[in-house]
């Protein structure tokens, strides 16, 4: 087949995926990415694959839901996953990178792949005629935004998210603050600064009278899965406690004992010189950000290499305007893939992106579409993504509720119950999950003939 040429717009998680499975396709890519040249409220760089709130991919847990959709996209050759790999940083049971040297890696890879070209500037809307991949992600610009709302028929929707504040490792005060993982599973990954009940009532009461960035859009929610911290505490008073400040599990060497509350940071750089405070994304205005947050122990003279803060993000109506291959609609030759599709996160953002080049290779060589199986977790998703309620509809993470029950007699229930009680039943049915879900993939190749 001659080399065709399609068009994947933004350099994100999603659009880096995208272009290198199709580069591997055999396909010429044209990388469209505004950045440096035009820069969102929430990148700072113009490199491919950049992370700006968390630096994590979430659980490697083998029978969860993110670690068997790694699972799947290491079955698929999934350059993202690779990097993230390759770039780890200490995290405990999850993967987490580092951001720089990850996105340094990422595209490194696609300006050498001599089939990609990368090109830069905005672009207002797709050429007509050219298969094309929209990977904007959810700071997608106003113009291209503004066509494809136009243009697909549907609603509109936007939620604000958040980013938490990054530290410096050296200003943290290690005399008070320790290291453990939960339950001590793995190595001592996380730095943990401690609080008993008077810290943390001193804190909540800064949290809760602190100034606030103003929003502009009031009836704009808030993303229930990243929450602001302060927006968490309005909730009631013990909310953090079984939130990102839950102290279960990581007994303080000073004591023996679990404290009251814990903030976890979570090592950011390869080099261990910066952490991010998990769970603690703000809108909090920086002044006030500095203030509250040292009043946690362990960060009374810390030293913030980034602050927090919030920024609303675009998602289409994916019921209404996608079907489960991503395609839109009532634009042939054109597919969304990441957050702007309605996916939430960057492992399944990284998904979405092969899916849409799985689909769009199909296409342009004249096959017809082939949805990837609900028993995948990355299937399940998608499926979701077409089939959700329009009225309920929001942006989904992956999750095991989203895959179909399990047949009968796939998991011995007693026998779980037996060996461990409710854990062991979770971890056995996450096992079957996965088993079913590697079996179906496999499957999947088989027909489709050109994933691996």
């Amino acid at each position: 087949m001659e080399q065709a040429v399609v068009a994947v717009i933004g350099a994100g998680l999603a659009g880096s995926e995208a272009a290198w499975q199709l580069a591997k396709r055999g396909h010429r890519v044209r990388l469209h990415e505004m950045r440096p040249g035009t820069l969102t409220p929430a990148h700072t760089s113009g490199m491919a694959a950049e992370m700006v709130c968390s630096n994590s991919f979430k659980s490697d847990d083998l029978n969860s839901a993110t670690g068997i959709l790694k699972t799947e996209l290491r079955e698929m050759d999934s350059l993202v996953l690779r990097c993230a790999e390759a770039t780890r940083v200490p995290a405990g049971n999850s993967l987490a990178v580092d951001r720089e040297a990850f996105s340094l890696m990422v595209t490194t890879e696609l300006q050498a792949h001599p089939l990609i070209e990368w090109v830069p500037g905005v672009v207002e809307a797709p050429e007509p005629g050219i298969p094309t991949i929209l990977a904007t992600g959810p700071l997608t610009a106003d113009a291209l935004a503004q066509w494809l709302f136009v243009r697909c028929g549907g609603s509109r929707l936007f939620f604000y998210d958040a980013i938490a504040p990054i530290v410096e490792r050296d200003s943290i005060n290690m005399e008070i603050a320790y290291r453990a993982s939960r339950y001590g599973k793995g190595a001592a990954d996380f730095i943990n600064c401690p609080l008993d009940q008077e810290a943390y009532d001193r804190f909540l009461d800064a949290l809760l009278a602190a100034p606030r960035a103003e929003l502009h859009d009031f009836e704009t929610p808030f993303f229930e899965a990243c929450l602001p911290v302060e927006v968490m505490a309005d909730r009631g008073r013990e909310t953090l406690r079984f939130g990102p400040m839950k102290p279960v599990g990581l007994d303080d060497p000073r004591t023996g004992r679990w404290p009251h509350a814990a903030v976890q940071l979570r090592q950011d750089t390869l080099a261990g010189d910066y952490y991010n405070l998990v769970g603690f994304q703000t809108r909090l205005k920086w002044g006030a950000q500095q203030e509250v947050f040292r009043l946690i122990p362990g960060l009374e003279n810390a030293v913030f290499a980034r602050l927090g803060s919030i920024h609303r993000n675009t998602y289409v109506q994916a019921p209404e305007v996608l079907d489960a291959t991503l395609a839109v609609k009532s634009i042939p030759g054109l597919w969304i893939a990441g957050q702007l599709s309605g996916v939430e996160g960057y492992l399944e953002s990284t998904a979405s992106g092969l899916a849409a080049a799985f689909s769009a290779d199909r296409s342009i060589r004249g096959k017809g579409p082939l949805p990837f199986p609900r028993e995948m977790v990355l299937g399940s998703l998608l499926h979701y993504l077409s089939h959700a309620s329009t009225k309920d509809f929001s942006p989904m993470n992956a999750m095991l509720g989203l895959l179909p029950e399990l047949p009968e007699g796939r998991v011995d229930v007693r026998a779980a119950k037996r060996s461990g009680g409710t854990r062991a039943l979770k971890a056995a049915k996450g096992q079957a999950h996965r088993e079913r879900a590697l079996e179906a993939l496999s499957r999947f190749q088989t027909e489709a003939g050109d994933l691996s």
